[in-house]
C-alpha cells in the first residue's frame, strides 16, 4: 500500500473512530466535570472526587459503547495531559532559589525512589510496586503514578496497583495539606522554609499551593515554586526508567515492551524547553496548563471506570504501610536538609 493510500485510510477513518469513542469520551468527561464541581463547593481534592465517581460508575468500563472511550480517555488523554504539564516549567524561575535547595528537592526525589526500590520486599511487594508508589510520593502524587505505570510492563495487577497507589497518595497529601501547616508553626520555621519543606514533601500539586497559601502569599509562593522542580524530574525519571525497563527488565506477559522514548516524555520536555527559553506566550501556556488539569481529571475519571474496587481493597495493609513509610522517608529527609542548609 502506498502512503498516499494510507493517508487516505487514515482519514476516512477518522469519522468512525470518531463515532466509536465518542460515548465514553463524553462519560468521563461529565465525571471529570462533576467531580470538579464538588471540588469547588465542598474543598475536596478534585482528582480524589474524579476517582471516586469513576469508580461508582465502573459498570460503564466493563460493557457497551461506552468502553473504548474510558479505554481512549484513560490511555492516550491521560498521556497528552502529561505531556502539556511541561508548559508549567520555568528553568529561570528555578534559578532563584539557590542550588543548595535545588539539589536538596533534586537529592529527595531521588533519594526517596531509591529508598522505595530498597524497602518493598519488607513490605511483600515487588519492584513494580514500589516504583509506583514510591515515584508518586517523590515527584507529583497522581500525575507521577499514571505517568509511571504507562511505562511499566503490564500484567493482571497493573490496574489495581495504579487505582491504590493514587487512591493513597490523594488521601496522604489532603491530610498532608492539613498537617504540615500546623507542623510548620509549631518548629517556628519562617515563610520560605515552610515554603521549601511544603513543596519538597506534600505530593499533588493542588494541596501544595493549598497549604502553602494558608501559611502566607511568600510561603505559597515558595511552595508552589519548590513544588515544580519536583515536577520537572517527572521526564527524565521516567525516560530513564522506560530504557532500564526495556532493556533489563523481563518481558511483560503480552510480549510487548514499552517505548523506547514515550511520546508524552519527548512532549514534556520540548514544552518545558520552550517555555524556559520564553517562546509560549504567557496565555498560551496558561490555558495549555489548564487543558492539562482537565485531561488528567478526565483520564482518571476514566481510570476509576475500568476499576474493580474488590481487586483494589485486596492490595492490603502491607500497601498502605510501604505508602505511609515512603511519604515519611521524604518529609523526614527534607527537613532534615532545610535543617542543615539554614
Amino acid at each position: 500500500m502506498s502512503t498516499a493510500e494510507q493517508v487516505s485510510d487514515f482519514f476516512s477513518a477518522i469519522p468512525q473512530r470518531t463515532h466509536e469513542l465518542f460515548p465514553g469520551v463524553i462519560v468521563a468527561i461529565i465525571v471529570a466535570m462533576t467531580a470538579q464541581f464538588l471540588a469547588e463547593h465542598y474543598e475536596a481534592p478534585a482528582m480524589l472526587m474524579a476517582l471516586l465517581l469513576g469508580i461508582a460508575v465502573a459498570f460503564l468500563g466493563d460493557e457497551g459503547k461506552t468502553v473504548p472511550g474510558i479505554g481512549f480517555a484513560a490511555r492516550t488523554i491521560l498521556r497528552m495531559g502529561i505531556a502539556f504539564l511541561g508548559v508549567r516549567i520555568s528553568f529561570d524561575l528555578m534559578a532563584g532559589l539557590g542550588l543548595e535547595i535545588v539539589a536538596l528537592v533534586i537529592g529527595g526525589v531521588l533519594a526517596t525512589i531509591g529508598f522505595g526500590l530498597l524497602i518493598s520486599r519488607f513490605f511483600g511487594h515487588g519492584w513494580r510496586f514500589a516504583f509506583l508508589t514510591a515515584g508518586s510520593v517523590a515527584i507529583c502524587g497522581a500525575s507521577a503514578a499514571m505517568a509511571i505505570s504507562a511505562i511499566l510492563p503490564k500484567d493482571d495487577k497493573s490496574e489495581q496497583r495504579l487505582i491504590f497507589t493514587v487512591l493513597g497518595v490523594t488521601v496522604l497529601s489532603t491530610v498532608a495539606m492539613i498537617a504540615y501547616p500546623i507542623l510548620v508553626t509549631r518548629l517556628g520555621m519562617d515563610e520560605s522554609a515552610g515554603g521549601i519543606f511544603l513543596g519538597a514533601t506534600i505530593h499533588d500539586v493542588a494541596q501544595v499551593v493549598g497549604a502553602g497559601f494558608s501559611i502566607s502569599e511568600n510561603a505559597g509562593d515558595t511552595a508552589t515554586l519548590v513544588k515544580l522542580i519536583r515536577v520537572s524530574m517527572l521526564a527524565p525519571v521516567v525516560l530513564v526508567a522506560a530504557l532500564l525497563i526495556r532493556s533489563y527488565a523481563d518481558a511483560p506477559e503480552d510480549g510487548k515492551r514499552p517505548p523506547l522514548l514515550p511520546f508524552f516524555v519527548i512532549g514534556f520536555l520540548i514544552l518545558a524547553t520552550l517555555n524556559s527559553l520564553g517562546l509560549i506566550p504567557g496565555v498560551v501556556a496558561d490555558l495549555m496548563s489548564q487543558a492539562s488539569r482537565w485531561m488528567l481529571l478526565i483520564a482518571i475519571a476514566a481510570v476509576g471506570m475500568k476499576t474493580n474496587l474488590k481487586r483494589v481493597l485486596a492490595v492490603g495493609g502491607p500497601a498502605i504501610a510501604l505508602l505511609i513509610t515512603e511519604t515519611l522517608f521524604i518529609a523526614g529527609l527534607i527537613l532534615a536538609g532545610i535543617y542543615y542548609f539554614a
